[in-house]
């Protein structure tokens, strides 16, 4: 009992290699390392850490971590790479320019699917009209799913340093724990420092603390919206590849909620929805898609992400 009392609960607010910020509930932060060889720990988690001994320096001992409610991750065939757990939500942010990739927007949205996280996407760069048109048009699948299974899109101008746009986020974001999602160029930055002034330097003085030198696309780190404590905000590093290995091809429909809508109408329980005969999702794109919100271009996706889950289980 002495030995457990000893134990304190802390939250991983950011986390380079061994090191981990671990934050008391009275929002002093120290850092710590997991015990053992392998560091399991990721920012959003629960922990119970250990001080040191009396003169040992200041640096805990993370010694257990609490039940996740979830877990935000990519696998591809060589790593796996956690982004965050314990989320309320993941936005996904992309720009009218550069051109997002679809793909990876459709990836990031089936990795939120997977485990329950509910998924927002922002498109920013309003202000550029004729690339934000563009733009806007090529969302339209997932604004207009049907009802109760279309993703919420919101419009941003973050360069603008737009008082709408903070208030539109702030709307969407209070009293949740969120993940910011995104590639170069889309103005994830812009975004955090919007919403977090000062969250630059703090970046910085986290990362120094961490021994990573400076603040660099590797690093994960959590931040309070509000003084209160209720809104946080995860900038993770932008990402070029987002790998779906963890996701068995079987499982790939009920994540993609379009072609989901149509999958409990198929003849056989076992339908891949690529083929066969009285195959409910086949049905609906011989409607189409303004018939039931499915398009054909979603559905390519969904058969390519099937094939490409199926070569690597063999």
């Amino acid at each position: 009992m002495a030995e457990r009392s000893t134990l304190h609960e802390g939250l991983i607010v950011a986390s380079h290699g061994r090191h981990c910020m671990v934050e008391s509930p009275d929002g002093e932060r120290r850092i710590c390392h997991p015990r053992g060889k392998k560091s399991q720990a990721v920012v959003g988690d629960r922990v119970l850490w250990q001080a040191p001994p009396p003169g040992q320096g200041s640096e805990g001992t993370i010694e257990k971590v609490q039940e996740r409610r979830n877990l935000f991750y990519r696998q591809d065939e060589v790593r796996t790479k956690s982004f965050a757990a314990n989320l309320d939500q993941v936005l996904i942010l992309i720009a009218a320019e550069p051109v997002f990739s679809e793909s990876q927007l459709a990836r990031a949205l089936i990795a939120a699917e997977a485990e329950h996280i509910t998924p927002l996407i922002a498109l920013n760069k309003s202000d550029l009209t004729v690339p934000f048109a563009r733009a806007w048009e090529r969302l339209r699948p997932y604004r207009h799913m049907g009802e109760g299974r279309s993703y919420e899109v919101l419009a941003l101008s973050l360069a603008q340093s737009d008082a709408a746009s903070r208030a539109e986020l702030l709307r969407h974001l209070q009293g949740k724990t969120t993940l910011v999602l995104g590639p170069s160029g889309s103005g994830k930055s812009t975004l955090i420092n919007l919403l977090v002034p000062g969250a630059t330097v703090l970046t910085g003085e986290i990362s120094q603390a961490l021994n990573s030198g400076k603040h660099t696309t590797t690093s994960t780190a959590w931040y309070w919206v509000d003084e209160a404590r209720t809104t946080a905000l995860i900038d993770s590093p932008g990402f070029q590849e987002f790998g779906l290995q963890h996701i068995a091809p079987m499982q790939l429909a009920a994540c993609m909620p379009d072609i989901a809508a149509h999958a409990s109408h198929c003849k056989f329980y076992n339908c891949t929805h690529l083929h066969e005969p009285g195959c409910g999702v086949l049905e609906a794109l011989r409607q189409g898609e303004a018939s039931n919100g499915l398009s054909a271009h979603r559905h390519k996706i969904y058969s390519e992400l099937f094939a490409e889950l199926g070569q690597t289980r063999y």
